[in-house]
């Protein structure tokens, strides 16, 4: 599996030399999977120096953001930015933590923390090179927008390429990142149109000047948030004093739910997968058209680790889109001041994103389902936050709510997609639909995408993805190499 990333030895010392060099050049240092997972381990220099850059910037020092413990102001903590969800705004007694991902630099999305892990190994082992290379983003929005931050850091070229229907706000993003419009692919279709990227990007492939780092097969991305997102969450737990008992994860790219892995290893706790009800791929082998942007459909990823995957459910756009509307009008945020919800706690949803709202609804179905209590826990992530979505809401509210809404609109939002919530369209896993959709994932990347059937069938084994975890301090062997090639000292 040598073109998904898989490299540890240098295959191409000269591009690992100008590499090095560009990074002198620079002033980029990079950070270690391990820096990465505890940021603790970062030179106190560095830490302290990070208070003079914004988290705006394509800064080199904020490389040293690409985790789960920055805080809005720009520092650092010890445990990552959380909330936990009461009862009075979820309806059920069972904590339902969630990890804010609009706290990571420059895209405010957790997205930018694979796009590094899967550009930094390339470079330090010499499979990509940044004076010859160009970096292809395929994605629904924020992969695509972390793929161009980390590329314009580490002076490389990149390339996004995206749904042409995904919000106003990720493109105006883009816009003012990249360094041409050609550097913006735009594809037909919307969130579920995911092929439609495959395509471009195959087109794309002709020029061999053009690597395409595809989220949805780049092992960098599983083992980022196995080895990183996966203790980070489990920090939030013992900080907060709760155990949980599922993980919850809308798969997207199936990146974000490897950190079920580390935690079912860590509390034996559930690994649950959403999707969108509207397309729901895994539950019934189905297709159709969404707007939980941020979570593709229509195939398997190929880094889902399906055989570790406990249960399935779905969630509609329907309620993803109200419960945005919900939590960012005066409306919404009154009568949930009024049903006692905690203005921290409403101040807090502002940093919940479409797709977040996906796993808070899948979260609280799956209390339900398995009668969890005050005592148990269920913990999920935000991708990213409602800034990214004014240009959505404002569809929203002129096709739903055409008169207004007002208190009565928002009573009825929070009754029927939250409190009322059930545990319909869920699947607890057997062995055979384990089998059933891992099987899925055969016309895609076998048949479409060319991955040889061995290498698609080796990844039924636990022993395939145990074994990954050994590429981690081979690639952080590497990073520290050409850290030292390039001579440049770590400083904000």
């Amino acid at each position: 599996m040598t073109s998904l990333g898989l490299e540890t030895g240098v295959v191409d010392d000269a591009a690992v030399a100008r590499t090095a060099e560009r990074f002198r050049q620079l002033g980029v240092v990079l950070p270690t999977f391990a820096q990465l997972a505890d940021p603790t381990t970062v030179p106190a220099a560095v830490r302290g120096g990070l208070a003079a850059v914004p988290r705006d910037v394509p800064a080199p020092a904020n490389l040293w953001r690409v985790h789960w413990f920055n805080r809005l102001d720009g520092g650092m903590d010890d445990v990552p930015d959380h909330v936990v969800l009461p009862g009075e705004l979820t309806g059920v007694d069972t904590p339902i933590v969630v990890v804010l991902g609009n706290r990571f630099p420059m895209v405010g999305s957790h997205k930018v923390l694979a796009a590094y892990a899967c550009l930094a190994p390339r470079l330090v082992t010499g499979s990509f090179d940044p004076t010859r290379h160009r970096a292809v983003w395929p994605s629904t929005g924020n992969y695509a927008r972390g793929g161009v931050a980390i590329s314009r850091i580490m002076g490389c070229r990149g390339v996004a390429v995206l749904p042409a229907g995904m919000s106003a706000e990720r493109f105006e993003w883009l816009e003012r990142w990249t360094t041409s419009p050609a550097d913006v692919v735009r594809t037909p279709g919307t969130e579920s149109n995911v092929k439609e990227v495959y395509d471009a990007c195959h087109e794309l492939e002709r020029d061999p000047a053009n690597v395409v780092l595809n989220q949805f097969s780049e092992f960098g991305n599983h083992l980022v948030h196995r080895v990183a997102t996966g203790p980070a969450l489990e920090r939030v737990c013992e900080a907060a004093g709760l155990t949980p008992r599922a993980f919850v994860s809308a798969t997207g790219s199936a990146g974000t739910i490897a950190a079920g892995d580390h935690l079912k290893e860590r509390y034996g706790c559930l690994t649950v997968a959403v999707e969108a009800l509207e397309c729901p791929t895994m539950l019934e082998n189905g297709f159709g058209e969404h707007n939980i942007q941020g979570i593709g459909d229509k195939h398997i990823p190929l880094i889902h680790n399906v055989m570790a995957t406990d249960v399935v459910t779905a969630v509609s756009d329907r309620s993803t889109d109200a419960l945005d509307v919900l939590a960012n009008t005066e409306a919404g945020r009154s009568w949930l001041a009024g049903r006692g919800v905690e203005p921290a706690v409403i101040a807090a949803l502002e940093a919940f994103g479409l797709s977040s709202w996906c796993n808070v609804v899948a979260a609280v179905k799956v209390a339900k389902r398995f009668r969890l209590g005050s005592a148990d826990a269920v913990i999920t992530v935000a991708t990213d936050g409602a800034s990214l979505y004014a240009s959505e809401r404002a569809k929203t509210l002129a096709r739903s709510y055409p008169n207004g809404f007002g208190a009565p609109q928002a009573a009825a939002v929070h009754a029927q997609h939250l409190l009322a919530a059930g545990d319909d369209h869920l699947v607890e896993c057997t062995q055979a639909d384990r089998r059933r959709i891992f099987n899925l994932g055969y016309y895609t990347w076998v048949e479409q995408q060319g991955v040889p059937v061995e290498d698609f069938e080796a990844r039924r084994s636990p022993a395939f993805w145990t074994a990954l975890l050994d590429l981690v301090p081979a690639w952080d062997d590497r990073i520290r190499d050409v850290n030292d090639r390039a001579g440049v000292v770590a400083a904000a």
